[in-house]
């Protein structure tokens, strides 16, 4: 017991100094947060204005100024519910085998004339001129279909293909639109957290809510009304080659064509070949400019593969329209005046350095697979959280001045060695929370109280055991050791009992849920910790400098 080795002394102290350090950014918050603003925008690309500048120096580089990131109850933020048309999906896949399934019957000469005839979304529906050679029409349609691969192995095909009279009807399978659910539910998920990302927020929580919706909380940003807004555009870019501009928005469009309208001149239509020259999946970079006139715009970068198609095109089409087509509206059909090689280019249109800067959030983040709807949205104001900090920090203050008080009139002097474990214990925890990157939400705060709490509790066995010990009229030195010793396992199986359920809360929970559980996790960490070995600390250095021939506790 009182052969504390030098090297764990040091190993103690040295913890909870760290501990101390890295939760000093916390009683700062709005500098260094001020100061971690401005270097992340320095680093998006942003000048370096003298305001930036002086946000960075307000807080030394030396020191850490990692934050606990408070949630959408304590800061306020934005709240939506989504859900994603999936149906939609399956219709414009099913829509895409219409090349591919013509040329194929095409080139049997058998089959006759081909024609696409109208039918649902979802399925496709293909005409044949001579009704004998449909066997070796639905045998070649069947060739295009491929296995859909899943985690058992290699199941159905993706397509089925049944025959209606003279007609050839081609839909997804099932366990395609099951796989092609998944596929979409994911990359939703990937490009809603690019988009969120990209605007700077902090931690937000993006999470899959069953089959088909999507959870997304913002801290800190202004309204629901401004989250909807980046996230609810599909933002798909395509450029295409244009045959024709014309006033007349029905307009009879060739095979192969299909008309849009200008997005700012609403008597304005493009009449323009289907297939697109390139797409926004060829995009590698896309950032906020102005153009030659000092008029904002969106200059941006294609990969070699699309840099290439589009320098072919703009050789072979110079003095030609081309227009640059966003989520179905053209924002801009400039004359190709030269070749444009490099895979570099500008889009300029009726554009506010606000809505340049959204789009080039919206086209590096990609396009969203299918459209979303909006279920619920909620704005929750900053006094709301305000006055959630508030309320937690009076629990906090309350049931901390409540157990020091406890404890030295319990145990007196052990007591306040206890009450200096558990500052440092806080002080830990708020350590871990910064340095892990979590966020606290008010029921991660009622963590932290219920930390506080049983923080003392090992404390308690230990001190209750070296009572027992002193009454059996043994020695301070042999009763504070058996003490330490006999208190060890009922510590370690109670703490073990309850990280179990916090481990349980946070792999079946989710959001509030998660931040309680987290935070009683740490909690349960540096409270064995600090009533093993901090307060153990304190008792040998105190024993050996004053070396009592008694003990009272």
């Amino acid at each position: 017991m009182f052969d504390f080795p030098a090297w764990k002394k040091f190993g103690i102290l040295l913890i909870c100094l760290l501990g101390v350090v890295f939760t000093l950014p916390n009683g700062f918050y709005g500098t260094v947060e001020k100061a971690n603003d401005a270097i992340t925008e320095i680093e998006r690309g942003l000048p370096e204005t003298p305001e930036r500048l002086a946000a960075i120096e307000a807080w030394p580089s030396f020191l850490p100024s990692g934050l606990v990131n408070l949630g959408l109850d304590l800061r306020g933020g934005a709240h939506v519910l989504l859900e994603v048309q999936l149906a939609d999906v399956y219709a414009e896949r099913v829509e895409g085998m219409w090349p591919l399934l013509r040329d194929t019957l095409r080139d049997i000469d058998a089959v006759g004339t081909v024609r696409k005839q109208d039918s649902t979304p979802g399925e496709l529906r293909v005409k044949i001129g001579n009704v004998e050679a449909m066997p070796q029409a639905l045998a070649a349609a069947r060739e295009l279909s491929q296995p859909v691969v899943t985690l058992t192995g290699i199941g159905a095909q993706d397509f089925e293909v049944s025959r209606d009279g003279d007609e050839i009807v081609m839909t997804l399978s099932e366990a395609e639109k099951i796989q092609t659910d998944e596929r979409t539910m994911q990359q939703t998920l990937e490009i809603v957290r690019r988009r969120v990302d990209e605007t700077g927020t902090r931690e937000p929580t993006i999470q899959r809510q069953g089959s088909e919706r999507v959870l997304v909380q913002v801290p800190g940003l202004g309204s629901a009304e401004e989250l909807i807004k980046l996230l609810g555009t599909t933002a798909k870019l395509t450029f295409h080659h244009v045959e024709q501009r014309t006033s007349n928005g029905n307009a009879r469009v060739g095979a192969g064509n299909i008309i849009y309208p200008d997005i700012d001149e609403p008597d304005v239509f493009y009449i323009m070949e289907r297939r697109a020259i390139v797409s926004g999946e060829d995009l590698v970079d896309a950032q906020p400019g102005f153009d030659q006139n000092g008029r904002p715009s969106v200059n941006f970068r294609f990969n070699p593969s699309g840099g290439r198609k589009f320098g072919e095109h703009t050789q072979s089409h110079v003095g030609d329209l081309f227009a640059v087509v966003l989520d179905g509206e053209v924002i801009t059909a400039p004359v190709i005046q030269s070749v444009i090689l490099g895979g570099n280019g500008q889009i300029t249109g009726n554009f506010s350095v606000e809505s340049s800067t959204q789009l080039a959030i919206l086209l590096r983040a990609g396009a969203l697979p299918a459209e979303i709807t909006v279920l619920e949205q909620r704005t929750i104001g900053p006094e709301l959280g305000l006055d959630s900090i508030k309320a937690g920090q009076k629990a906090c203050i309350i049931a901390f001045i409540a157990v020091l008080v406890f404890m030295i009139l319990s145990y007196g002097l052990f007591g306040i060695f206890a009450d200096i474990a558990l500052i440092l214990n806080v002080a830990l925890i708020f350590a871990l929370l910064s340095t892990i990157g979590a966020t606290l939400t008010l029921p991660g705060i009622a963590g932290i109280i219920l930390t506080i709490g049983m923080a003392v509790d090992a404390n308690v066995l230990i001190f209750e055991r070296i009572r027992e010990e002193l009454r059996t009229a043994k020695g301070p030195a042999r009763a504070i050791q058996q003490g330490y010793d006999k208190a060890f396992s009922a510590i370690v199986d109670a703490n073990i009992t309850t990280m179990i359920a916090a481990v349980i809360l946070f792999a079946i929970g989710s959001g509030p849920v998660k931040g309680f559980s987290v935070t009683l996790g740490l909690g349960i960490m540096t409270s064995v910790f600090t009533a093993l070995y901090v307060t153990r600390l304190f008792v040998v250095v105190w024993f050996q400098m004053r070396k009592p021939k008694t003990v009272e506790i």
